[in-house]
């Protein structure tokens, strides 16, 4: 039978020290309330407990406890154990530390790329948690499938097919913890498959580029016209990274004849097109565009991710892909980085609807601040023209030729967070430089909106 004390009682860490037991152990356990790692009002392990736990005589703990009763840092009550005094003795005078003079938070936030995050479907999210948890069986907690969950990727596959027009099934589905994480993935593999370049858009996020860098890959920024991207300017790179449904952060999709176009290289080299779809769901002024995917599976990597239609705290992603791929990625990772529990969330809120609810709902959230920015622009900075607005959670505002870095202090002083659209542009991009914001409009909470666009305003030509 176990001893009472393995089973009974609270867990205490501490190295007693010194020429004694009890000195050792006494300095330990002042040193330990004066420091703040034992609270006022901490119940400590009885006497019994804690020299079984420290494999020392009992009557040892008990002096060393008695010891701190009377100097005042324990007290001991009949029936109530000994705790942690709730006043302490004054500690030592310490030397103030320096003040260090924090950088000022904005007022308002117009970066792109988050969603608003005040408007997350809290109740909602929490019912399918619930539902989720008691009908998980026992062995959804174990380790499990390295694609992930399979209640996840079955809905993922419905849900894709229905709203995107993704060509899968389940078994071809990754989960992935947010589109980062997708991303190197899929670089290491390419990497491990032999290729060293990969095609970019000229404009876009250098986080994923140096992602992309540091998996042993040379990024090379595709050509640009006036109607957009030109994917046959890619030189000698089999691998292609777009965002063919809506560009980021310029704001286009990608045409018809460039769609084709990218399909037709994939086949004919051999390559990979590894499609960004991050917030394909939110289009305004029509349908939104279907997957890329859909034209080819066996030569587009489709990535999808609710960073923007919930949000990116969640990290939940996932990757389809054409089955020659599936092994490799499967062999560098897989999912096992992503929480079941959330993975179970999710697939519920897809399947009870929640999830086209709240996109819905979302949208036209957006469009409503979309609608009011552009009307805004057009009464108070008519020389402003903005582009990008068919979709997305953000606006690309266009200025007057080498105005761009002036706005952007100005929206400092204003207390304006807002990027210039030099800020995305590709290092080794040969697309001549445009003057623009980009302008985040899914952003700030509700609240918020009016202010933001006042202050916005106020700094544009």
């Amino acid at each position: 039978m176990a001893e009472r004390w393995a089973t009974f009682g609270i867990d205490l860490h501490l190295e007693p020290a010194g020429p004694g037991l009890r000195r050792g152990l006494t300095d330990a356990l002042r040193e330990a309330v004066r420091t703040g790692r034992l609270a006022p009002g901490t119940r400590l392990p009885s006497s019994r407990s804690l020299a079984a736990d420290l494999g020392i005589a009992r009557n040892t703990v008990a002096d060393a406890y008695a010891d701190l009763v009377a100097e005042g840092w324990l007290t001991a009550r009949q029936g109530s154990g000994t705790r942690v005094a709730d006043r302490v003795p004054a500690r030592p005078p310490e030397r103030p530390a320096p003040r260090r003079r924090e950088p000022g938070r904005p007022a308002y936030n117009l970066f792109p790329g988050t969603p608003d995050l005040a408007s997350f479907p809290r109740a909602e999210w929490l019912k399918a948690a619930r539902r989720a948890l008691a009908a998980a069986p026992h062995d959804a907690l174990g380790y499990g499938d390295p694609r992930g969950r399979a209640e996840l990727r079955t809905a993922l596959a419905g849900y894709l097919a229905r709203a995107r027009g993704v060509r899968t099934d389940p078994d071809r589905i990754v989960v992935s913890n947010g589109f980062g994480p997708a991303l190197g993935l899929l670089a290491r593999v390419l990497h491990a498959r032999g290729l060293r370049t990969l095609a970019v858009e000229p404009y876009g996020l250098d986080a994923h580029w140096d992602l992309v860098t540091r998996a042993g890959l040379t990024t090379v920024p595709l050509p640009w016209d006036d109607h957009g991207i030109v994917v046959e300017g890619g030189g000698e790179a089999r691998a292609v990274l777009l965002n063919p449904s809506h560009q980021f952060p310029l704001g286009g999709a990608l045409r018809p004849g460039q769609r084709a176009a990218a399909v037709d290289r994939a086949r004919r080299t051999g390559g990979l097109i590894l499609e960004d779809d991050y917030d394909g769901e939110f289009r305004y002024d029509r349908q939104p565009v279907g997957a890329l995917q859909d034209l080819d599976p066996d030569h587009v990597v489709y990535l999808g991710t609710a960073s923007k239609s919930l949000a990116p705290g969640l990290r939940l992603g996932w990757i389809v892909l054409p089955p020659s791929l599936l092994p490799d990625v499967l062999e560098h990772g897989g999912a096992r980085s992503v929480g079941v529990l959330d993975q179970l969330t999710l697939a519920q809120f897809l399947a009870s609807g929640a999830y086209d609810r709240h996109v819905r709902a979302a949208r036209l959230r957006y469009r409503r601040r979309r609608d009011a920015l552009v009307a805004a622009l057009a009464e108070r900075a008519p020389r402003v023209k903005v582009t990008g607005i068919a979709a997305g959670l953000h606006a690309v505002l266009r200025l007057p030729h080498g105005t761009e870095q002036s706005v952007v202090q100005a929206a400092a002083w204003q207390g304006l967070a807002v990027p210039g659209l030099a800020r995305f542009r590709h290092p080794d991009a040969v697309t001549p430089p445009q003057d623009a914001l980009v302008v985040g409009y899914g952003t700030p909470s509700d609240h918020a909106w009016n202010g933001a666009l006042e202050a916005l305003l106020r700094v544009l030509p």
